[in-house]
């Protein structure tokens, strides 16, 4: 009975596991299928990554990066580039949002969150910039306005990417319609049991139950309801939705030099710096490595940041940049 009892046990577990597994693979494979219609390579535009490229001195090194999680300050652009190309072929429109990134891919959509007011909306970026030291990210003057610092002219932020949707998005301005797999991490697949059976008498004591008649039949599990790729990625999700999220009460600005994985690197900095302003040293763990941080800070508002961060430039550390913490 004890056998009958596993045996009964380990195949229901690896019937759940392939039931699983194959609900997500259809789930998956139906995202582009059924949503291609809904966006299309025209509405989220050509894709594109770029090779390194250097402005007034500084190189920067376009890239994948799903797991991008970064605070610093927005700014936004409008008239002066109103009706020009952006970097991808599009037409920039101030008038409707979007935003440009130095180097994240086109297009990858972002969440931009304003520090100072918990304003957050999710924004495409299809356009490179901004290339004033000390700005994160430049977004259009609608979004600007719908952020709340169109007149301020910046704002402290946080930019995270949305891995699921950017998936989506790339694959979509690619032209892909059914490579789904690779739109997301793969399943993992059912473990592999190896299971033997042998006929034993039951215990003594025990009752036998009887053996279930013919007219017994196991129901087919429901088929799992797949969403559209029009469900995932909303038109509204990209344009002009913002919502309102909580935000610490006090935003400190500080200006970052680097992060160093030698402690001895990060110590000469330390001491290059301290004729700039007060700075200090703070360890972080990252997911594979120590990191030595060298900042000085905090400042009161974005403009002594920025006199700060000119300093610190001219000192040799041109990759320094403005954190919001």
């Amino acid at each position: 009975m004890n056998a009958y009892k596993i045996f009964t046990f380990l195949l229901l577990l690896t019937c759940g596991f392939v039931v699983a597994g194959c609900a997500e693979t259809q789930f998956l494979a139906n995202f582009m299928k059924q949503g291609s219609d809904a966006l299309s390579p025209a509405q989220v535009g050509k894709y594109k990554i770029g090779r390194p490229y250097q402005i007034k001195g500084v190189w920067y090194r376009p890239q994948v990066n799903y797991s991008y999680d970064e605070t610093g300050v927005a700014s936004w652009y409008g008239p002066k580039f109103h009706g020009r190309p952006t970097a991808n072929g599009e037409i920039f429109d101030m008038n409707k949002v979007g935003a440009a990134h130095k180097t994240l891919p086109i297009p990858t959509l972002v969440r931009v969150t304003n520090l100072r007011n918990g304003k957050a909306m999710n924004i495409r970026i299809n356009d490179r910039g901004p290339y004033a030291h000390g700005r994160i990210i430049d977004l259009s003057k609608r979004a600007a306005q719908l952020l709340g610092f169109e007149k301020a002219g910046t704002a402290p932020v946080r930019v995270q990417v949305l891995e699921r949707e950017s998936r989506l998005m790339a694959a979509i301005a690619q032209g892909q319609t059914s490579n789904e797999a690779d739109l997301s991490p793969r399943p993992r697949s059912a473990p592999s049991v190896a299971v033997t059976s042998q006929s034993l008498p039951a215990p003594t004591g025990t009752r036998v139950a009887s053996a279930p008649s013919r007219n017994y039949q196991v129901n087919p599990a429901g088929k799992s309801k797949v969403r559209s790729l029009r469900q995932l990625v909303k038109p509204s999700q990209t344009v002009e939705h913002v919502t309102n999220v909580k935000v610490p009460q006090n935003t400190r600005y500080f200006v970052q030099a680097g992060a160093f994985t030698n402690h001895a690197n990060a110590n000469r900095a330390n001491t290059l710096l301290s004729s700039v302003g007060p700075s200090q040293i703070t360890m972080i763990t990252g997911s594979d490595a120590q990191f030595f941080r060298v900042r000085l800070g905090p400042f009161v508002n974005v403009q002594k940041a920025d006199t700060t961060l000119a300093r610190v430039i001219r000192s040799g550390y041109s990759e320094a940049r403005i954190v919001i913490d």
